[in-house]
């Protein structure tokens, strides 16, 4: 899409020359890449040394920030918070397409199953008993909804998406191609020699505005339901066991897994690869750093890294200690020699 400057700001929070106002955006980019016609942002001084060499039109920077050197052909858009004005320029060059919705005649579509109004439901998508779907919902192809399935308003399910019976979804939440929702948790009991599998008669919850990414697992509950609070959003290749409790707001990164039963408190992070074990408490606004492995309870607003995880100032004094040893050896072995020649 095509904007002036002038319509930019204005949906952008943001301030220009007036006599820049006619100049035409046509796309948003990396400050790095960015090229004429297209508008960039500059969030941090540490990439005021790409701000030199941009071939951008435009870009949007914080009103205290100072800027020494520019291109003459650069026109700065000065706001409040350049990151978000930015988004909204993303989105205001970069509309979302909009397709006819309808429902395929591929599809197979129980007979009481209740459908909102504008619905979209693919080829080769199948919907079981008892099931709602809310208004303005995109379900892409070879979608499998289960059983008294509860869907939202404004929901998005991506191809190959599988949604097992009894779950409740709620308004304005997208789950990405391959994530399963609602399978049976990874519980069992061993008892002669052999495993005897748990029954999982429990389901899930997610909450409204909740994002899921490409190929996510959430496990059903054994017995009550494993809930997703509002806000929270799931990276890709993501593993939740059965029972979770998961706040709102809470973020975690590709490859976490999370075993059954835990409790992670709202605004938590679990930075990628964190892999949290069962019955473990997780404060609220508490931050597992990537590839941490935690085995107990963590306190709210604390950090910490490591595997066993560990409060991250201590860990980094301690890898520091660590990086030392090999310095601290050779000495070692200069005052072995030392001595062994003073008892000889």
């Amino acid at each position: 899409m095509m904007l002036t400057l002038e319509q930019l700001a204005q949906q952008c929070d943001a301030e220009i020359p007036a006599n820049q106002s006619s100049v035409k955006i046509n796309a948003a980019a990396d400050i790095m890449i960015a090229t004429s016609n297209q508008v960039t942002v500059l969030s941090s001084r540490k990439y005021l040394k790409y701000l030199t060499d941009t071939q951008a039109s435009a870009c949007f920077v914080n009103r205290d920030m100072c800027i020494e050197e520019a291109p003459e052909n650069l026109v700065f858009l000065y706001c409040k918070d350049p990151e978000i004005s930015f988004l909204n320029a993303v989105h205001a060059l970069h509309p979302r397409v909009e397709y006819n919705r309808s429902i395929s005649k591929q599809s197979v579509i129980a007979e009481n199953v209740t459908m909102g109004k504008n619905i979209n439901i693919g080829a080769f998508s199948t919907i079981e008993q008892n099931s709602k779907i809310g208004d303005d919902t995109e379900i892409y192809a070879s979608v499998n909804i289960g059983r008294n399935v509860s869907i939202g308003k404004n929901c998005t399910l991506y191809p190959n998406v599988v949604i097992y019976d009894n779950t409740v979804i709620g308004s304005n939440v997208t789950i990405h191609s391959g994530a399963i929702i609602a399978a049976d948790g990874f519980g069992y009991k061993y008892r002669n020699n052999e495993h005897l599998k748990v029954p999982h008669v429990g389901n899930v919850l997610i909450a409204d505005n909740v994002e899921i990414g490409a190929n996510t697992c959430i496990d059903r509950g054994a017995l009550g339901s494993t809930t997703i609070g509002a806000g929270s959003k799931i990276d890709n290749l993501v593993q939740l066991g059965h029972n979770n409790q998961v706040g709102r707001n809470v973020i975690i990164c590709g490859q976490s897994g999370v075993s059954g039963s835990c409790t992670i408190g709202d605004g938590v992070v679990l930075a990628g690869g964190s892999a949290i074990a069962d019955h473990v408490n997780i404060g609220q606004q508490a931050v597992i750093m990537a590839r941490s492995g935690v085995a107990g309870d963590i306190e709210a607003g604390s950090q910490v890294f490591g595997l066993p995880a560990k409060d991250k100032k201590v860990v980094w004094r301690e890898l520091a200690a660590l990086s030392k040893l090999p310095q601290l050896f050779k000495k070692f072995k200069v005052l072995e020699n030392r001595i062994s020649k003073l008892e000889r």
